[in-house]
């Protein structure tokens, strides 16, 4: 009697652990990361050194762009939800720039965790089973959808907008998925950001060259582009040698500049050199924990905290 009625009780705790959880996900009972308040007209960047890196944008209106959303391991997960949980965001939406996993694998956690509201696609897709599984995620939640190309842009009621400056929005355009990585142009109050996907030198030198024909080619309607007036510069590929040619950074002339990196992406020591040479200071994420950007009035200015 008394195993019956063991096995019983286990059984009903099981059964209710599991309809609990189907309609709450477990990760919004692990406590959020403190995370200091939003002031007034402030918009911050937050750089996080995931597997892949992963941006947040928090708009000052308490709207938040999620760019890329890590490798989708447990510990990543868990570790960019609490993030956000922290933020106490008021509406989400997210960006792909890439199809690799390391960019779109944590992305079905978030939409688990949040309504997502829209989804901004890459210009490739690839055939792994972390985009299949991405886009899964983004069929079942069924929120709206928009590949974003070349001069494509979101724009903020604050007055803060994001325009798509790379890849070429020509369908025939033939490149691989790092040189179809979405680059990304922010400006809010006077500051710039760019935040740089995985482009590489190749994709540098033909936005140079274009750049040189008129410095007006990357401005989306009213969205103005100025890639000569950058205040912080998010390094491709957590740094690596693959992109930020000297020509480039020499054009950016960055004030400051973010590499999201970690113990297993470090950046390239030829990378950092080029880097430091052209930015007034450097902030990595493996060394620093998550970088945190300020934009206003007041310019751009940094604050850096361990997450754990």
């Amino acid at each position: 009697m008394r195993k019956a009625i063991t096995a019983s009780l286990t059984a009903s705790i099981l059964l209710f652990l599991a309809v609990f959880f189907a309609f709450i996900p477990f990760r919004l009972l692990l406590p959020a990361y403190a995370i200091s308040q939003r002031e007034q007209n402030e918009l911050r960047l937050h750089f996080l050194g995931l597997t892949g890196g992963v941006t947040i944008v928090e708009f000052p209106d308490g709207e938040a762009l999620v760019i890329d959303a890590g490798n989708g391991s447990f510990e990543s997960d868990n570790t960019l939800c609490r993030y956000l949980r922290g933020l106490d965001v008021k509406s989400l939406s997210v960006i792909a720039t890439n199809s690799d996993p390391v960019h779109v694998g944590g992305m079905p956690a978030l939409f688990e965790t949040f309504d997502v509201e829209k989804v901004y696609l890459p210009a490739v897709g690839s055939e792994s089973g972390a985009w299949q599984r991405f886009l899964s995620a983004v069929e079942r939640e069924g929120c709206e959808r928009e590949p974003l190309s070349r001069y494509g842009r979101i724009e903020n009621g604050s007055g803060a907008y994001l325009v798509c400056i790379s890849p070429y929005s020509e369908e025939g355009e033939e490149v691989n998925k790092e040189d179809a990585s979405a680059l990304l142009y922010l400006s809010y109050a006077g500051a710039n950001a760019l935040i740089s996907g995985d482009i590489t030198a190749r994709r540098e030198k033909l936005l140079l060259s274009e750049y040189a024909l008129s410095d007006r080619i990357f401005d989306s309607g009213n969205c103005r582009v100025v890639l000569d007036e950058i205040d912080l510069f998010l390094a491709p590929s957590h740094g690596s040698n693959e992109g930020c040619s000297a020509e480039w950074l020499g054009l950016l002339n960055p004030k400051a500049s973010v590499i999201c990196c970690n113990r297993k992406e470090i950046p390239s020591s030829a990378a950092l050199a080029r880097i430091c040479a052209y930015s007034g200071c450097v902030y990595r994420t493996d060394e620093l924990g998550a970088v945190m950007a300020t934009l206003s009035g007041n310019g751009c200015e940094f604050r850096t905290h361990m997450i754990k």
